[in-house]
């Protein structure tokens, strides 16, 4: 209070110290307000700071950030030391070259004469033989092959007949199926784009050709596959468990996604310009799928009625930033329980016996106490004077708290059922390669292309899986004749 305010209540009666009181109440009152917001900013600008520390330090082993954009320091894995020496294991099948029974070409070096007096020993057998093989590539060049067909008048009847071509051969001139296989596979299989696949058969085999021709030899694949395609699906809606995962592409210029569903021998790609639920639902197969999905807790997946199980590879990795960049301990318990449970599980299947019921639930009952631990590290804020709509922002921590508790058992799915994988690492594999594709080549020039690839390396990626070298399975194609998995 001014000294005025003293001389106000000491001259001015009851009534005047009375509102003078009032208003020094009221600006108590103020100044509490304006502490306790200044008190709300700065802890605003504390958790604002912490969260763009903890982005700043995320790298691929504690977030869903790719390794390719980690820079400087080698992240620390999650897995841990097995114990065993570097190298092959006892057991294991080497490569190592070995000499053959049956080489191609045998080269005799013989003895003409002594070196010592220069008689001559051609007609003296050996008495013994050195052998040294050296494997290596036959001259590469195009084989071209001329079929000819004859033309014979039947001097009994007259009758003109011609002999047949061998089937596949339709054309004056063409290419055979080995060379178009060679090429789908270069451009689909190993992500060569089109200029530089034409250099390589040119600078290897000494023959120059088209981009049109590789196109056109990946287009022709491309349309035997469609029924393919369509019973890969059939088969996907049918199977037990799947896997999905989604990566943004970019297709004419414009940002679109790619969405796999995969299982141990079956892969389907689609590309979308949608991520979500919208594209799913055109896709066709999770709006039919009965069974189990595993998913990265992408929630336009959540929506279909059927099975979840979430990637726990997802799980250790946003558990680990909470721990490096949070410093709070239940993220450690966390991903032991996890490992724990994923180790058990793995010893239960050699033994080909399944988890009891007292061990679950003990199991649950750790799992729910780290849950407790965590809300006591994380807990919820004061309520803000001033009501802001919409849903308050919480901290990563808190949201991975609600998650696992919501969620713990699709969390444990793996741990209910034996045949639900720990993570969804199978579609993560399965998507690696269009990221190989797009720093290689960079964008898919037209939605047709980006159709071709879809399935094309659907097709080759199923082949792969189910142990059918690629180079036969796209030739196989070619000639109508498409591998297809039988359940």
């Amino acid at each position: 209070m001014e000294y005025k305010d003293f001389l106000d209540i000491y001259y001015g009666g009851p009534e005047t110290t009375f509102k003078l009181f009032l208003k020094v109440i009221e600006t108590n009152a103020l100044l509490a307000k304006q502490v306790r917001l200044l008190s709300e900013k700065v802890t605003l600008q504390e958790e604002r700071i912490k969260e763009l520390s903890a982005r700043l330090n995320k790298n691929s082993g504690n977030s869903s950030k790719p390794p390719s954009t980690d820079e400087f320091i080698k992240p620390k894995s999650t897995r841990k030391k097995s114990g065993k020496p570097s190298g092959g294991q006892k057991g294991h099948k080497g490569d190592t070259l070995k000499m053959t029974d049956t080489p191609d070409n045998i080269v005799n070096h013989r003895i003409k004469t002594c070196r010592g007096c220069g008689h001559s020993l051609e007609e003296v057998p050996p008495q013994g033989v050195e052998k040294r093989q050296v494997f290596d590539l036959p001259p590469l060049k195009i084989k071209v092959t001329e079929y000819q067909a004859e033309s014979k008048v039947c001097p009994c009847c007259g009758l003109k007949n011609k002999a047949s071509f061998p089937e596949g051969v339709r054309l004056p001139v063409q290419y055979g199926d080995n060379l178009k296989a060679f090429l789908v596979y270069l451009n689909q299989y190993q992500m060569t784009p089109y200029k530089r696949a034409v250099e390589l058969i040119q600078d290897v085999y000494g023959h120059r050709l088209s981009q049109g021709t590789m196109f056109n030899a990946i287009f022709a694949v491309y349309e035997v596959l469609e029924p393919v395609e369509e019973e890969i699906i059939n088969l996907l809606v049918g199977a037990s468990v799947v896997h999905l995962d989604e990566t943004g592409i970019r297709v004419a210029d414009k940002r679109q996604w790619l969405h796999v569903i995969s299982t141990e021998t079956l892969t389907y790609y689609a590309h979308h310009g949608k991520r979500g639920s919208k594209a799913t639902d055109e896709i066709g197969i999770l709006p039919r799928f009965k069974g189990l999905i595993v998913h990265d807790f992408w929630k336009p997946y959540l929506k279909y009625d059927c099975g979840h199980a979430l990637c726990n590879a997802h799980h250790l990795r946003e558990l680990t930033g909470i721990l490096e960049l949070n410093q709070q301990k239940w993220p450690q318990e966390m991903i032991e329980l996890l490992l724990e449970i994923k180790a058990t599980v793995e010893e239960r299947k050699i033994m080909a016996t399944e988890l009891k019921a007292d061990e679950i639930k003990s199991l649950e009952q750790r799992y729910d106490r780290i849950i407790e631990k965590g809300y006591l590290e994380n807990p919820p804020p004061a309520k803000p004077l001033e009501k802001k709509k919409g849903r308050k922002k919480q901290s990563k921590a808190k949201n991975m708290l609600d998650r696992l508790k919501e969620h713990r058992r699709e969390t444990l799915a793996f741990m209910y059922n034996f045949d639900v994988p720990f993570d969804n690492n199978l579609a993560e594999r399965d998507l690696r390669m269009i990221k190989v594709k797009q720093k290689i080549s960079g964008i898919f020039r037209s939605n047709q292309g980006a159709k071709m690839f879809c399935r094309v390396r659907g097709y080759i990626s199923m082949a792969r899986k189910n142990s059918i070298p690629i180079l036969d399975a796209i030739k196989s194609a070619l000639g109508g004749k498409p591998f297809v998995p039988e359940f």
